[in-house]
């Protein structure tokens, strides 16, 4: 794994490898390779000067700790970098040498690299989040009629579907996803504006080798140099926030009906996945508790960012400095939550005879809003009140079911025949809308899909 320990447990190995140390001098090495090749493109500089430069410009050949000592020292990754490769390019192609980075400020390799970087996490987290939709939407449609408790404030409440609250995490992921996307696009642009962001130094040809560069790289190009304009980053990682925050609401649900006294579900296991290291009965919500740990990182990461955004003129001191660990942690932990829950929900076990026998435990008590529907039509509303917090009182007591407890009144029978308080507590006759619900949930999802 390319993580450093310190990380094993904030990244997933595919995100680790994008913004390794080789990933991200590549990267940096790839705009310059590109630049060159679209500034020979427009007779800037003679083609055999780009081929020189694109020769030299594999990672595998630079000293990465001693350009990460020199970037420390310079403050800045594009200064070290371009006198490191320069002196590659010279000691096999010296008549190429001169031309490296030409026209380009330290910013244009930092910020392109950085969104080449974001390009390739785009596709991992991507495919996570497409593998985590289809598995809800699975787990949804095969759960539609599995009646479970629902929960309020943490205390049981009348019945939902398990379909439906599966419904729920699938749209919330499909929003998120959606803003993602979005926020993704906006912000894979090109950076390159050289000195103070207006290309002086290509004098006419600006605009051009910019275009030519962009379309090198893949990415799209801006109306103008953004170096100091962090909003399209800003809402790239406020997104991943949301989703990320969605991801961690679904873990915890999780979590909590894996405890044991519930235990309506559980996360798949399989080899060194959710064992105890002294209590070999356990099966511990491990991936729940790496999205958890993702949901609670990201927000302050966040605001870290939010709070770089106040940048100086034409280049930042310090705002912009710090960005490059905070992007990549924000990254990685959106990467990390969507791929612990992509791995939870296809390998789900579900337990409808537990979530049934939960429902029963309750003793009715769930059932005390139907039950209050109906006395009230009948009694008044204050007298059903008053007569149905005695009777729950009663249940409670004397540990006995609410509906045995109501037939025995004689307010209540006489004016409820037998077989209403023999159906008060059947879960599926008091689910409302929720079948409703679930199918427009799954249709804001499949729609945009083209899927049935």
């Amino acid at each position: 794994m390319a993580a450093r320990l310190i990380e094993s447990l904030a990244t997933s190995e595919p995100l680790a490898e994008v913004f390794s140390d080789m990933s991200v001098l590549q990267a940096m090495l790839d705009f310059e390779s590109a630049l060159a090749r679209a500034e020979a493109s427009v007779a800037i500089l003679p083609k055999s000067a780009a081929e020189g430069i694109a020769a030299a410009a594999q990672a595998y050949e630079f000293d990465i700790q001693a350009l990460s000592l020199a970037m420390f020292r310079a403050g800045t990754p594009g200064i070290p970098l371009v006198r490191a490769l320069t002196e590659k390019v010279r000691t096999r192609h010296p008549e190429a040498a001169g031309w490296v980075h030409w026209g380009a400020t330290s910013q244009d390799v930092a910020d392109t690299a950085l969104v080449l970087l974001l390009k390739r996490a785009q596709t991992i987290i991507a495919g996570d989040l497409e593998r985590l939709e289809k598995a809800l939407i699975a787990l949804s449609r095969q759960h539609k009629a599995t009646v479970m408790l629902g929960r309020t404030l943490m205390q049981a409440a009348p019945p939902v579907t398990f379909g439906l609250k599966a419904a729920g995490w699938l749209g919330a992921v499909g929003r998120g996803s959606r803003r993602l996307e979005s926020a993704f696009g906006e912000a894979l642009v090109l950076q390159f504006g050289g000195a103070s962001g207006t290309l002086a130094s290509l004098a006419e040809k600006g605009t051009v080798v910019g275009r030519a560069l962009a379309g090198e790289l893949g990415l799209s190009y801006p109306e103008a140099p953004w170096h100091t304009h962090r909003d399209r980053l800003a809402n790239l990682v406020c997104c991943c926030g949301v989703l990320t925050g969605s991801l961690g609401k679904i873990a915890r649900d999780i979590s909590l009906l894996m405890q044991s006294e519930v235990a309506e579900v559980a996360e798949p296991g399989g080899e060194g996945r959710g064992g105890s290291s002294t209590m070999p009965h356990k099966r511990n919500p491990i991936a729940c508790a790496l999205a958890l740990a993702a949901a609670e990182r990201v927000p302050g990461l966040v605001a870290s960012f939010l709070s770089a955004m106040l940048q100086e003129h034409e280049r930042a001191a310090g705002g912009w400095q710090s960005e490059w660990p905070t992007i990549a942690s924000i990254v990685q932990s959106t990467g990390t939550a969507a791929s612990s829950l992509a791995e939870i929900v296809e390998g789900l076990s579900v337990d409808p005879a537990r979530m049934r026998q939960n429902i029963a435990n309750t003793r009715g008590l769930i059932f005390a809003e139907r039950a209050m529907m109906l006395l009230a039509a009948q009694l008044g509303r204050g007298v059903a009140h008053r007569l149905l917090e005695d009777t729950i009182q009663k249940s409670i007591a004397q540990n006995k079911p609410l509906s045995r407890l109501l037939a025995e009144l004689p307010e209540v029978s006489s004016r409820l025949d037998r077989s209403a308080l023999d159906q008060l507590e059947i879960p599926e006759q008091y689910l409302g809308s929720a079948e409703e619900f679930r199918e427009a949930l799954l249709n804001s999802i499949t729609s945009n899909k083209g899927e049935p």
